[in-house]
């Protein structure tokens, strides 16, 4: 792709820069229903996997070439599709696209839940995280319905109150976010709610097959389970007709146990 020397009619003005990205792909609806809201809060750029990532982690591509492209799909924004995860589009908006790196990053909204645990398996969180690592403020945002015909009235209503208030200070720009929405009829839903994280694991099962050619091989299954109780996490929130923003950290250090050591 050609380094366009060019400033980006997106990152010019007085309005912050809005990075948007996802690992569902760049024509997931959800992407879509963000890229609305986030149009009202500043100008958009759009860099996103051109096939679905979920379940990526924190992946980066490392032994093949990356390919930008751009794409005309949302009006008045300018949008890139990548060959690579929703890591590498935040890396690649930052140095290829922007030349500088945004206001605000936001990623999503994913199609299922990333609460709990999920958020160590999410690409739509690491994609956030990658942006917090380089101190972007950033929100990850995830709607606890699979389908591709969902209807994201109530996670655009969520959307816009969580971008409202990291714009607007109300919670710390210099943060990282991981906000649930449940899927309830848009009259029932009571809030956004701060919780932590809930406990959780997946009991996992991999169901064993046979290819025509009559070689095994395996599909991933599994069950979630709540280990937490507690009134104050995600799980409990989405249970109770709210949305979820856990403030999350990339330090993996476990401060209690630090504590507890003698060497």
């Amino acid at each position: 792709m050609k380094k366009d020397k060019k400033k980006l009619a997106a990152v010019t003005g007085d309005k912050p820069t809005i990075l948007i990205t996802n690992d569902d792909g760049i024509t997931a609806p959800g992407i879509a229903a963000l890229i609305e809201v986030a149009k009202q809060f500043g100008r958009v750029v759009v860099v996103a996997p051109d096939a679905p990532q979920s379940g990526m982690g924190h992946a980066i591509t490392i032994g093949k070439p990356l390919r930008l492209n751009q794409v005309h799909l949302f009006q008045d924004v300018d949008a890139y599709q990548c060959t690579g995860t929703p890591v590498d589009c935040v890396k690649l908006a930052v140095d290829k696209i922007l030349h500088k790196k945004p206001d605000f990053c936001f990623s999503g909204i994913n199609h299922g839940s990333n609460a709990s645990i999920n958020v160590i398996y999410s690409g739509t969180m690491s994609a956030a995280v990658e942006a917090s690592i380089e101190s972007i403020p950033a929100i990850g945002f995830s709607y606890l319905d699979y389908s591709f015909d969902a209807d994201f009235s109530l996670a655009r209503q969520v959307a816009s109150e969580a971008i409202h208030k990291m714009i607007h200070k109300e919670i710390p720009q210099k943060g990282l976010y991981n906000v649930n929405i449940p899927k309830i009829p848009i009259g029932k839903y009571k809030g956004l709610r701060l919780c932590r994280q809930a406990k959780a694991k997946w009991n996992e099962n991999f169901v064993e097959r046979t290819d025509p050619q009559g070689k095994k091989y395996y599909w991933l299954t599994g069950e979630f389970q709540y280990l937490d109780k507690g009134k104050d996490t995600d799980h409990w929130a989405l249970q109770h007709h709210y949305a979820s923003l856990v403030p999350v950290s990339y330090d993996l250090t476990d401060y209690a146990l630090f504590d507890a050591i003698k060497l």
